[in-house]
């Protein structure tokens, strides 16, 4: 469920504070885990890069949660941004013959 008020939380900031933090993990220990460049992350964490596919496994690999927690993170938060500027389309109707 979306929140009303606020956009969801980010899935880089959820990687932030719920997992490289309370791990003492830092972000680029956790990049050259992953074998990814630290950019990459950097972006993720700081909400300018979103989770792919590719990524929610690594992520899920190296974390031990499942990939679609990492996806739906995404999705919510992909899915808020883009309510917020939706002009509503009207229904199709079906065409008369």
């Amino acid at each position: 469920m979306l929140p009303k008020n606020r956009p969801p939380t980010h899935p880089g900031e959820m990687l932030l504070k719920e997992f490289l933090k309370p791990l003492g993990v830092t972000q680029l220990e956790l990049a050259n885990h992953l074998g990814w460049p630290y950019a990459r992350l950097n972006e993720i964490i700081n909400g300018r890069r979103g989770i792919s596919a590719d990524s929610a496994l690594a992520l899920s690999d190296a974390l031990g949660t499942d990939p679609k927690f990492w996806l739906n993170l995404q999705r919510d938060w992909n899915l808020w941004h883009s309510l917020q500027k939706h002009d509503a389309v009207p229904p199709l109707q079906k065409a008369m013959p």
